[in-house]
C-alpha cells in the first residue's frame, strides 16, 4: 500500500474491488454502485458515501479493504485498518454474535438484514443498521473473503464524541 490517497488505484486494490462488486452483483442480483469498469469502479467505491469493508478467509480474518467512509467511521488510517483482525471492529461482548453472522453469511452467500454494535479505534460505539454482508469469490468461484456495506449508523450516547449520522 502506498498511501491513503492512491491506495485504491493500485492494481491489487482495483482487482479486489472488482471481485467484491462482481460477487455482490451475482449474489444479490443488483449492483452495489453504477459500474464504469476498472479503475473507475475502485475510485467510486473508495469515495462512496456508504461504508464498504472486507476481510480475507484466515482463521482470524484480517481486514483487507476499507473505503474512506469506513476509515472515518472507525477512526483509522488505511495503514491501521489493513491487517487488523476484523473481530476488533466489535466489542468483545458482541464478538460471538458477529461470529454467528459471518458463519450464516458463509453458508447462505449473503445476508441483508444485519444490525449490531461496533466500536471505533478510539472506543466510540455505534450501531449499524441494515448491513449487507456477502461472500467474495474469485473468478474460479473460490471464496476469498467476505465484505460488508451499510449506509445507516448512529453513535451511541455513552460513547466519546457521540453524534448522529444518517
Amino acid at each position: 500500500m502506498t498511501d491513503d490517497i492512491s491506495a485504491w488505484q493500485q492494481p491489487d486494490w482495483v482487482e479486489w474491488t472488482r471481485l467484491m462488486l462482481d460477487s455482490f452483483a451475482r449474489l444479490l442480483g443488483q449492483e452495489l454502485l453504477p459500474r464504469k469498469g476498472a479503475p473507475a469502479d475502485s475510485d467510486a467505491l473508495f469515495h462512496a458515501d456508504f461504508v464498504a469493508v472486507a476481510h480475507g478467509t484466515q482463521d482470524d480474518p484480517l481486514l483487507n479493504y476499507g473505503n474512506q467512509t469506513a476509515l472515518s467511521l472507525w477512526q483509522m488510517s488505511l495503514e491501521q485498518l489493513i491487517g487488523t483482525p476484523s473481530r476488533q471492529t466489535a466489542e468483545p461482548v458482541h464478538r460471538e454474535e458477529r461470529a454467528r453472522l459471518l458463519q450464516r453469511t458463509q453458508q447462505d452467500g449473503y445476508i441483508d438484514d444485519y444490525s449490531g454494535i461496533r466500536i471505533s479505534s478510539t472506543g466510540r460505539r455505534f450501531r449499524i443498521h441494515r448491513a449487507v454482508v456477502w461472500n467474495v469469490f474469485d473468478d474460479d468461484q473460490v471464496r476469498v473473503g467476505q465484505a460488508a456495506t451499510f449506509s445507516e449508523w448512529e453513535f451511541l450516547e455513552d460513547s466519546p464524541q457521540s453524534a448522529d449520522n444518517k
